[in-house]
C-alpha cells in the first residue's frame, strides 16, 4: 500500500521505539518457511535479487530500490522467482506506548520506494555488523543506526518525489512555452501560471536542460525563427515579431550569437545552398 511519508515521519518522531532484533536471510538458509510474521513488527532492506512476500494477501516483491515494512503477526506467504537468489535485512522494533501501538503505522504493511541509495545500504551493513557485536555501546551504537537508516530511506523517497514533481513540472513549462513562445512570455509569468517560485522554476529548468527557463525560451525562439527563415522569404523584422521577440535589432544580435551568423546571412546561405 502507499504511504504518505511526511506522516509517517511525524509518527517516527513522536514514538519511542527500540530494535527487538535484527536478521540477515538469504536463499537456501535452511531457515524454515513461517506462516505469520514475528511478534513485533519490522522493516525488510532488500540487499540482492527478489522474493515475494504476502502480508495478509497483499504482495510485496523484496528487491533493492525498496524498503518494505510489515506489521505483527501478519499471515505471510512466500513465492520464490525460480532460481534467483535473494538476500535481505529484517529490522524488528518494540513501541513502548501501548496507546501509541494500537494506533500507529506498526500495523500497517507498506512499501517505500527509495532508488538506489549506496549510502542507505551502507548504513544497513554497518546495524548489522554493531548489531552482532557485545557491549553495551553495541547496544547504543543500534540505536542510533537504526535511526540513521530510517531518515536515510525517508530522504530518499522524499528526492524521489521531488525529482518526479519537478520533471513533470519541467515537461509542463516546457509544452506551454512551444506553444505559446510567440507570445509576451517573462519568467515571473511563467512562474505564476505554474504557480511556482521563480528561483524554483530556474532551478528545475537547470536541473533538468541545463540552463535557466529566460535561455531555454530564447533558443527555442531563434530555433523557430531558423526554421522561418529556411523555408520562406517573410522579412527578418517580421521573423521577429513572429517568433516573440518586438526588437529585431536584438533578435539579430541574439541569433548570430546562438547560430554564428546573422539572420540575412543565414537565409543568404542556404538559398545559394539549399542541401
Amino acid at each position: 500500500m502507499n504511504i504518505d511519508v511526511n506522516q509517517l515521519a511525524e509518527h517516527l518522531a513522536r514514538t519511542p521505539f527500540q530494535v527487538e532484533g535484527i536478521y540477515r536471510y538469504a536463499r537456501n538458509t535452511g531457515v524454515p518457511h513461517a506462516d505469520h510474521t514475528d511478534s513485533f513488527p519490522g522493516f525488510v532492506f532488500p540487499l540482492t535479487g527478489k522474493i515475494e512476500f504476502q502480508f495478509n494477501g497483499t504482495p510485496y516483491i523484496f528487491s533493492p530500490g525498496k524498503v518494505v515494512h510489515g506489521g505483527a503477526k501478519m499471515k505471510l506467504n512466500q513465492k520464490n522467482f525460480g532460481d534467483t537468489n535473494w538476500e535481505y535485512i529484517l529490522v524488528l522494533y518494540r513501541i513502548w506506548n501501548t496507546e501509541l501501538a494500537e494506533t500507529s503505522f506498526s500495523h500497517q504493511h507498506f512499501e517505500l520506494p527509495i532508488g538506489q541509495s549506496p549510502r542507505l545500504i551502507e548504513l544497513i551493513m554497518r546495524l548489522w555488523h554493531v548489531y552482532n557485536q557485545r557491549g553495551g555501546m553495541s547496544k547504543f551504537q543500534t540505536e542510533m543506526l537504526f535511526r540513521d537508516v530510517l531518515n536515510e530511506a525517508l530522504l530518499c523517497v522524499v528526492n524521489r518525489q521531488n525529482s518526479c514533481e519537478s520533471h513533470t513540472l519541467f515537461e509542463q513549462v516546457t509544452t506551454y512555452i512551444h506553444e505559446n513562445y510567440y507570445q509576451s512570455l517573462s519568467i515571473n509569468s511563467l512562474a505564476e501560471q505554474y504557480n511556482v517560485n521563480r528561483n524554483r522554476l530556474s532551478y528545475i529548468f537547470r536541473k533538468h536542460a541545463g540552463m535557466g527557463p529566460a535561455e531555454y525560451l530564447l533558443n527555442y525562439r531563434i530555433n523557430r525563427a531558423q526554421k522561418i527563415l529556411f523555408t520562406s522569404d517573410v522579412p527578418v523584422q517580421q521573423i521577429a515579431e513572429t517568433v516573440g521577440i518586438a526588437d529585431p535589432f536584438y533578435f539579430s544580435r541574439v541569433f548570430k550569437k546562438q547560430v554564428g551568423i546573422s539572420p540575412t546571412e543565414y537565409r543568404e546561405k542556404f538559398i545559394n545552398n539549399p542541401c
